[in-house]
């Protein structure tokens, strides 16, 4: 894969930049990079994330006990499984024609009996003993402080987290004695590392277990090595299951280091290292190779115990910065903060939701996102899933799996905008893991070629639809996770990859010109069954029904699909007879239409609304995350899908409210995603019980579904970073046209400001300043060498740089400057 294109031009503003466009970043203080608290963890969401992409560590920054909930990526139970219903095919004939005749409850009764999964499935998110299978907690590290402080009460006490180096800081006065702890996961050591230090000599004891809730065997041996490991569940009472272990040693200045029953004992230490390592042996298409994850984990262990705590960190730091330093944002005056920005995070977000007055605390968001993405997925490894690696628990919410119908695709939106486009390949990695399974269940439920796979995804390849027609049986989710390759072609413009993943493409295509059938009514190509997912409608019998012929958003990711593997075709030079055919299928598919109302139609037919405020908005998916609905060249569809959002109102579970946000900013409607913005970091407490299915940000800045799901924290990001610059293609596949729209939803909270290092279609990188609402200059980058128009409100200009060259436009797009652009290796400093 090609990503040195994106690394290379959003590390330019560092060089040859005019002072005019980074001053204001270099003044941000550590208001939108650091996200403090004045009191001990209470509760998960109060925690503090840490992460390689792999290893994961919530530290929760006790005084008299420190817990830290441990976590890593390969934790799954369950095992491989054949969940495809035997038969299923052989329903499908009549499944259609109930439709078509306009029995949709028959309907969809027989797909409940014939035509969801085999056997138990997802379990409806509760599958940690099935075959299905869970992600699942490594386990806890638990450190009881000891000695005559312990039972003092502590002062001064500040936990943070600094999103530019990744490290974690807890500091605090007890007794008399100054303590330090210092605490990061290392992706060059693979380890967790958390140091903890006092300013009088022989003040720091503690005792450290490792505890898991089952499947755990602990020891520790004469070489001071905690040891934990086990076997998971495989969901059959086999021998199957995934195998771990994690080890924990401690590395003293002063003092000793003793093993006890079933803990290590440090005791009168000037400073102690608590250095974790895991592996887990886990059968699946990435993560590391582990024959022995006990050899693994020790063998990690002993080479970071060689190195000193300042080795570790400079590492990992070094590592980190790399990606986090590709970009940054500045938002309102760097001069002129709010008084809220000084608060620790859980009071400065109940500010900033009593005043809107606060621009930085979206810049921390954005930040945030950025950071997670960055801990929680790296190339080799698995996808970050709907917790990305982080969870105190055997049975995680919904499995902690990947859900096709928007939530593992939410995770990767700021990628390729934000500059981490190599972050991307874990998912590319899961899309070609589905390819061989889900040719079997195409086969097996629509007697079709090519590949599908519905809503679920695990480590073990399942592709089936779920267990309820309800909200199982949409088709459509191997086909929006290509949406993804193909996105990453038109960032990077990377051809040889593009060849590379061309036949997962080609055989995505391939399912649908083989299951899309001719409505009768319409005389349109058409998904049926179909349905708009985890919706529901009303029959003119006022009954729930679920199951439809062609729904807007299975059509609008189709035609994206056909047109991309098509483009894709035509730009590698291959399969002529495939570019016509997925071209004309494309032509005859149901068109995103208008209903009645003026709102964009959901369903095929205007039908009424079970829950007119339901969380997903799948019929403007054509609005975003793709380029089908557009302002300037569907200006009709555009004020359809503004009534639509309007419709759907500004509530919402917090993925919800980061769809919504983004799809504001595609309207070019900066106040309105602004409002919105505000509403998804609403402060929501654990402890609250009376908002189900209402969104916010939880003290920790994690979003709340609830409960804890990560996809709103990276589509907020995305989100963000689509109010500052949007970029859409369009001409023909051998001669693309490129537009970049720079602050197409700048809100009035944000009149002043900058970024640098976002990335538009067409590998460009794109940095910009402005004040008082107007942009004052922008600098645009090219890593190929394609025309692009560049347009500011009614101003535009049309670049024609090389590959390599970069020009400084003013706020009226005139040039101000043309330069070569200089090779760029490492992280900016």
């Amino acid at each position: 894969m090609r990503f040195r294109s994106l690394r290379q031009f959003s590390r330019l503003a560092v060089v040859g930049l005019a002072i005019a466009l980074v001053a204001p970043l270099a003044s941000s203080a550590d208001v939108d990079s650091v996200i403090w608290f004045d009191a001990p963890a209470g509760h998960f969401t109060e925690s503090t994330p840490l992460g390689n992409g792999r290893l994961g560590a919530m530290i929760f920054g006790g005084v008299d006990e420190d817990v830290i909930a441990l976590t890593e990526s390969g934790m799954w139970s369950g095992s491989p499984q054949d969940a495809d219903r035997v038969g299923a095919a052989a329903a499908l004939p009549e499944i259609r024609r109930l439709l078509f005749a306009g029995d949709v409850l028959a309907a969809e009764r027989l797909m409940n009996r014939q035509f969801t999964c085999a056997g138990a499935g997802s379990g409806l998110g509760r599958s940690a003993n099935l075959p299905y299978g869970s992600f699942q907690t490594l386990g806890k590290l638990r450190l009881k402080f000891r000695g005559d402080n312990s039972q003092v009460d502590a002062d001064d006490y500040r936990r943070q987290l600094d999103l530019d180096d990744a490290v974690a800081a807890i500091s605090y006065r007890q007794g008399g004695v100054q303590f330090a702890k210092t605490a990061l996961v290392s992706a060059p050591d693979e380890a967790f590392a958390y140091r903890i230090a006092a300013d009088a000599p022989g003040a720091v004891s503690f005792d450290v277990r490792l505890e898991r809730p089952e499947r755990a065997d602990i020891t520790v041996d004469s070489h001071g090595v905690l040891q934990m490991s086990g076997q998971l569940n495989d969901g059959r009472d086999g021998d199957n299951g995934v195998r771990y272990c994690v080890c924990a040693t401690v590395v003293v200045a002063g003092g000793s280091v003793a093993a006890g029953d079933d803990c290590l004992q440090v005791r009168d230490a000037d400073a102690a290292t608590v250095l974790v390592t895991a592996a887990t042996k886990i059968d699946t298409f990435a993560g590391r190779t582990v024959d022995d994850p006990v050899a693994t984990a020790r063998k990690d262990l002993q080479a970071a115990a060689a190195r000193t705590f300042d080795e570790l960190r400079a590492r990992h730091v070094a590592d980190y910065q790399q990606y986090y330093r590709r970009a940054a944002i500045q938002l309102g005056n760097a001069e002129e903060r709010s008084p809220s920005a000084a608060l620790p995070t859980p009071q400065r977000l109940a500010a900033a939701w009593e005043s809107a007055d606060d621009p930085d605390l979206a810049a921390l968001y954005f930040n945030f996102g950025r950071y997670l993405l960055i801990s929680s997925s790296r190339p080799g490894g698995l996808p970050a899933n709907l917790q990305g690696i982080w969870t105190e628990t055997i049975q995680t919410p919904w499995n902690g799996d990947w859900h096709m119908n928007i939530n593992v695709q939410m995770n990767y939106w700021p990628a390729e905008p934000c500059g981490l486009s190599d972050l991307h390949e874990p998912l590319f990695a899961l899309t070609e893991s589905l390819v061989e399974p889900g040719r079997r269940t195409a086969r097996a439920y629509y007697d079709a070629d090519g590949w599908v796979a519905h809503v679920l995804a695990n480590p073990w390849g399942f592709t089936s639809p779920g267990e309820s027609a309800s909200w199982g049986a949409t088709c459509t989710g191997g086909a929006w996770l290509c949406e993804h390759l193909w996105q990453h072609y038109q960032f990077t413009q990377d051809r040889e990859d593009l060849a590379r993943v061309y036949p997962v493409l080609r055989a995505a295509a391939d399912f649908f010109l083989d299951v899309l059938v001719e409505d009768p009514q319409t005389g349109r190509l058409v998904t049926a069954p179909s349905n708009s997912p985890e919706n529901s409608y009303l029959t003119a019998d006022g009954e729930k029904a679920h199951i439809c012929i062609g729904a807007t958003m299975d059509m609008q990711i189709i035609r994206d699909l056909l047109h991309a593997s098509s483009d894709a075709a035509e730009i590698l030079g291959v399969d002529q007879d495939f570019q016509q055919q997925a071209r004309a299928a494309a032509a005859r598919l149901l068109p995103t239409r208008i209903a009645s109302d003026g709102r964009i139609m959901e369903w095929s037919q205007e039908v009424r609304e079970d829950d007119p405020a339901h969380r997903h908005v799948s019929h403007l998916w054509g609005l975003y995350p793709a380029q089908e609905i557009d302002p300037r060249r569907t200006p009709e569809l555009a004020a359809a899908a503004r009534k639509s959002l309007t419709g759907r109102g500004d509530d919402g579970t917090g993925w919800s409210l980061a769809n919504k946000i983004a799809m504001w900013a595609r309207l070019h409607d900066g106040e309105r995603a602004h409002k919105l913005l505000r509403r998804h970091l609403m402060p929501v407490s654990i402890r609250e019980k009376d908002i189900a299915w209402r969104g916010g940000s939880y003290p920790n800045l994690f979003d709340a579904h609830p409960p804890f799901q990560i996809d709103g924290n990276f589509g907020g990001t995305a989100a963000i970073a689509e109010m500052l610059l949007q970029s859409h293609q369009s001409g023909t596949a051998l001669a693309p046209e490129f537009d970049l729209e720079l602050l197409p939803a700048l809100p009035a909270a944000w009149s002043d400001g900058s970024f640098r290092g976002l990335c538009a279609r067409g590998d460009f990188v794109v940095d910009a300043t402005w004040d008082a609402g107007r942009l004052r200059s922008v600098r645009i980058a090219s890593g190929s060498g394609l025309p692009a128009m560049v347009r500011y409100g009614d101003a535009t200009a049309d670049l024609q740089l090389a590959a390599g060259e970069s020009v400084l436009l003013d706020g009226r797009l005139q040039t101000i400057a043309a330069e070569a652009t200089p090779a760029i290796d490492g992280a900016d400093e």
